[in-house]
């Protein structure tokens, strides 16, 4: 298989914006840590690189990216301790070869240089709800791809420029998933399958896609959760091999 170039955007922020509903704070917002979903970056990115292609970070203002301590909780790998040392070990590798610590500005990839790149995947985590939404640069990058019919995956809260996939069907973080994580934090968050649809997405948040299926529509695959992040990766690589 020749060696393609991936981009993969990353949030800057560390946190989100949390409306507090009990407690001392409630009715104050307030940041509650966050960053990128360590399995829904690790997994995916561990078959790109499996498969031979180079990859590119890249995020608004070039930031160090921060984990989110939910994606690195042995809880959030049911207590496989090895698996979690496995992805960790991956992002240090990162760090040392690929430029993790220093991405590339968004605004320093030109329209010139996309066309070098075969696919864009945007992972999860919280963060995003902080500074990708509505990020004019992000959604040039976008707007390329959709343009040029090249693959492009998002899983969870990675949902970037909204408009972009008017139409589309899509599998995000769900409502549903959002209000059990919002009783555990005791506040209100900014629900991203609400936020698609009103926007014009035709989603899809049944069955099987909660237990970690996607969701393919024309040049875009999507999953729910960090369950999706296998098959999230895996299609996403089959589609950049074609």
């Amino acid at each position: 298989m020749p060696t393609k170039k991936i981009l993969i955007v990353l949030s800057d922020a560390d946190s989100f914006p949390l409306q507090k509903t009990r407690g001392t704070e409630r009715g104050k917002t307030v940041d509650q840590p966050s960053g990128f979903f360590l399995q829904e970056l690790a997994k995916p990115l561990q078959k790109l690189l499996d498969a031979g292609h180079e990859v590119t970070f890249t995020s608004p203002k070039g930031q160090e990216p921060t984990p989110d301590p939910n994606g690195e909780s042995l809880m959030a790998y049911a207590g496989n301790f090895y698996e979690r040392r496995r992805e960790q070990a991956l992002i240090d590798r990162m760090k040392k070869e690929n430029g993790f610590s220093h991405p590339r500005p968004f605004s320093s990839i030109s329209d010139a240089e996309l066309e070098t790149f075969a696919g864009i995947f945007i992972p999860g985590g919280h963060a995003p709800l902080r500074d990708l939404g509505a990020d004019a640069e992000l959604g040039r990058l976008l707007r390329f791809f959709h343009r040029e019919n090249k693959p492009t995956a998002a899983i969870c809260h990675g949902r970037g420029w909204l408009l972009v996939y008017k139409g589309y069907k899509i599998t995000s973080w769900s409502d549903a998933e959002e209000k059990m994580f919002e009783t555990l934090m005791g506040g209100e968050v900014e629900k991203v399958e609400s936020a698609l649809r009103d926007e014009g997405a035709v989603m899809v948040e049944g069955m099987p896609e909660k237990i970690g299926g996607t969701t393919l529509h024309r040049e875009l695959v999507t999953g729910a959760n960090p369950m999706a992040a296998n098959a999230l990766g895996d299609r996403f690589l089959r589609m950049i091999s074609v």
